[in-house]
């Protein structure tokens, strides 16, 4: 029997860590086309029936959405409400993704949910997994919709134990934003593959009586986000294959930080940790004393209005794989609802995430469009003409990949995360910290055994 950890919540280096019921974890599917017992064996599941009636319905929407993406909300509510005038969406803020999960966590308690609501991407397994959640699958197959419109990695970031538990609503990735006017002066492009970073960092790195005044790129070291696709892209991988111990510490796993380590000693590269990190990251990027940083495509927009230079964006190199993390958050349906409420929370997430707005949403949201068939039409060719640098990172769609799903990960990053935190304060060997982030994480692990 699993240990059970009902509705505990402690507060972690990275960030509030929920940790439900453990019910062991699986591969998310791209459709969701069949749900799954206990033993992660499909079971079949029928299309939801029509619940039609034009009856006056309210239900609350239940948002992390900040104060530059109203304007995009107010938008969609509007549109909504001219399709559907017998349904009120009422959104409610609930501050940031802690905040709005902690306070789903008593609206369960207290059994008063709201029909529908944000989620934070890495949270999904662990909402999904407590029963939360209802599975979409029924009003997906009923309604026939076009599970392979959205791309890949961002569907299957919300599908969990083979049942679709949300959709991508506020997609990011994170990239690599660069002084494009410098790098040109410089002839260098941004590196594509692990290779070309040796002389990328000789090239743009400047050094005055031995000290960095010009770092080649900077790393956010805050958020396992940023660097769990350099881990993957080297050939390592942060649990065991049957996700019951670690793999942070194998050597396939290290490449990336024993890399971060020689570059950092060497003073080519600079990693954000601490705080105010993110700040001081982008300031100094502004400023010139960095020529790359690893960041959310979410500041793109800002960087773009802010540099007095040219702005470029790549897709994060790669070695033996090339991908990127999921971030951002989805829409997802809360089980507690009654059936005239999910009916009207199915419409509403289907608005939310058509094709239809799907550039208009992104754009005043500054989040990444999701659906295949907006970016391949008119509107989205016009929109890659406005934001040129989003470019880079639709030519890897399908690269953009959901991050690892266990209902622990929220709790066991953070010890990873402090070898990070370590290295970019301290400089002290990863190799001497590492296997000792590896015993913690297992001992967390054994309680879902």
């Amino acid at each position: 029997m699993k240990t059970k950890k009902k509705w505990m919540t402690t507060m972690m280096a990275g960030g509030l860590a929920l940790v439900v019921t453990a019910c062991g974890s699986g591969d998310a599917n791209n459709g969701g086309q069949s749900s799954a017992n206990a033993n992660n064996a499909p079971v079949p599941v029928e299309a939801a029936k029509v619940v039609e009636s034009t009856e006056p319905i309210t239900i609350q929407y239940w948002h992390s959405h900040a104060e530059a993406q109203m304007e995009g909300l107010n938008y969609m509510l509007e549109e909504f409400s001219k399709k559907y005038p017998h349904i009120t969406v009422e959104p409610v803020f609930q501050g940031g993704y802690p905040d709005l999960h902690k306070k789903l966590q008593a609206a369960v308690a207290a059994n008063d949910v709201p029909a529908v609501t944000n989620v934070e991407v890495s949270s999904l397994p662990t909402f999904g997994d407590s029963g939360v959640f209802t599975d979409l699958t029924p009003w997906i197959l009923r309604d026939n919709t076009a599970m392979d419109d959205f791309s890949e990695g961002m569907i299957n970031a919300y599908a969990f134990n083979g049942k679709q538990y949300g959709f991508p609503l506020i997609v990011s990735t994170s990239v690599f934003v660069y002084n494009k006017t410098l790098l040109d002066e410089l002839g260098v492009q941004p590196p594509q593959t692990w290779d070309d970073i040796d002389a990328f960092n000789e090239a743009v790195t400047l050094k005055e009586n031995g000290e960095t005044t010009r770092y080649a790129f900077s790393v956010p070291g805050w958020d396992a986000w940023y660097f769990d696709p350099w881990m993957i892209n080297g050939g390592g991988q942060i649990l065991t294959d049957d996700q019951s111990a670690s793999a942070v510490e194998t050597p396939e796993s290290m490449r990336y930080i024993e890399n971060f380590y020689k570059w950092k000693t060497d003073g080519y590269m600079h990693i954000g940790y601490g705080k105010g990190a993110s700040d001081n990251m982008r300031q100094m990027f502004l400023g010139g004393e960095i020529a790359m940083v690893q960041h959310t495509s979410a500041n793109i927009k800002m960087y773009r209005e802010n540099a007095d230079f040219e702005i470029g964006v790549s897709f994060v190199p790669g070695d033996v794989k090339r991908i990127s993390n999921i971030g951002g958050a989805g829409i997802a349906m809360m089980d507690g609802a009654s059936d005239e409420e999910k009916e009207a929370a199915w419409k509403f997430i289907e608005h939310m995430t058509s094709a239809e707005h799907n550039i208009k949403w992104a754009e005043s949201v500054g989040y990444l469009p999701t659906r295949k068939s907006a970016i391949d039409s008119e509107e989205g060719k016009q929109y890659f003409e406005r934001w040129p640098q989003y470019e880079a990172v639709f030519e890897h769609f399908d690269d953009v990949t959901p991050r690892l799903q266990h209902i622990a990960y929220p709790e066991f990053r953070t010890h990873y995360i402090e070898v990070i935190g370590e290295l970019a304060l301290n400089n002290v060997d990863p190799a001497t910290l590492m296997p000792q982030a590896a015993e913690r994480i297992n001992e967390i692990l054994a309680d879902y055994e």
